[in-house]
């Protein structure tokens, strides 16, 4: 299985149907919310509300089920059991697993195509044993319930930059995810107002390595598209500097001044694959 979506995926609160398709119509792909954006007396009907919205033979759903995410409660709980139950009349199989914690865990989602939110101590630290699961698509962090969990008080300081402890957490996301061969998607930009402050940060983003990045707003997707988004100059000195390697003929030459090998020419292909060519 593979992870096709993005690069700004679109948070919507599950129990707010009537921003389904709007999520589903601004981002490349919406993460249907059942966990944390629904309080707990309204989780029942917010998978009513996913229910709802199938066609009148259960096959026919309002949103693209090759576009759509559904993020469950954490495994072990009540909620967690309750939304199986609810996803197994859906055609929706790809779920986001909130506070994934281990591999054992994963297991119990064999029929779904799954991204590991790994939010806690537990979950970072077993990153790369969940990423090794065969049914896991893609892992992402969260850095404010990742601070949670050990007892601090925000992932960020006074500069709006993460602290050490929650760029320790993104970077063994990341490094655990490609080394299983897998996507990795970054956290969510809470400070919606500041995007500048986006911008930067999913810049970032692209050039560590995140596939996409998670977004908690509307006005927050375009941001990220544009990070994403490689410029008319940026293709066009990738596809002339792969032209060069392969009149080079060799594993290691000179273009332009400088030494071009291997991990350089990756970086090229990487630019043309976002550029969607």
């Amino acid at each position: 299985m593979t992870f096709l979506m993005g690069p700004a995926l679109l948070f919507c609160p599950a129990d707010r149907p009537e921003r389904f398709q709007k999520a589903a119509e601004r981002a490349d792909a919406v993460i249907v919310d059942l966990e944390d954006a629904v309080a707990p007396a309204d989780k029942q009907r917010a998978r009513g509300a996913i229910l709802a919205q199938l066609g009148s033979a259960g096959d026919v759903p309002e949103l693209d089920p090759s576009r759509t995410i559904i993020r469950i409660n954490p495994a072990g709980t009540d909620e967690f059991e309750k939304d199986l139950h609810c996803l197994k009349h859906t055609p929706y199989r790809h779920v986001m697993l909130a506070k994934a914690e281990s591999a054992a865990q994963l297991r119990e989602l064999e029929d779904y195509s799954v991204i590991a939110l790994c939010e806690t101590a537990a979950g970072i630290v077993n990153a790369a044993a969940i990423a090794a699961e065969p049914n896991v698509v893609a892992l992402m962090w969260g850095a404010e319930d990742l601070l949670a969990s050990l007892g601090g008080t925000s992932s960020r300081t006074d500069d709006g930059g993460y602290r050490a402890v929650a760029l320790h957490a993104r970077s063994m996301v990341l490094l655990a995810a490609r080394a299983a061969g897998k996507e990795a998607v970054d956290s969510v930009y809470v400070n919606i107002p500041d995007l500048d402050g986006l911008a930067a940060e999913s810049r970032d983003a692209v050039a560590s390595g995140f596939g996409s990045k998670a977004c908690i707003h509307p006005n927050q997707v375009a941001v990220v598209r544009e990070a994403y988004a490689p410029s008319e100059a940026d293709v066009a000195a990738a596809t002339e500097l792969l032209a060069a390697a392969a009149a080079a003929g060799t594993g290691v030459f000179q273009y332009q001044g400088k030494m071009i090998d291997g991990p350089i020419l990756k970086h090229a292909e990487a630019t043309l694959r976002r550029a969607g060519r």
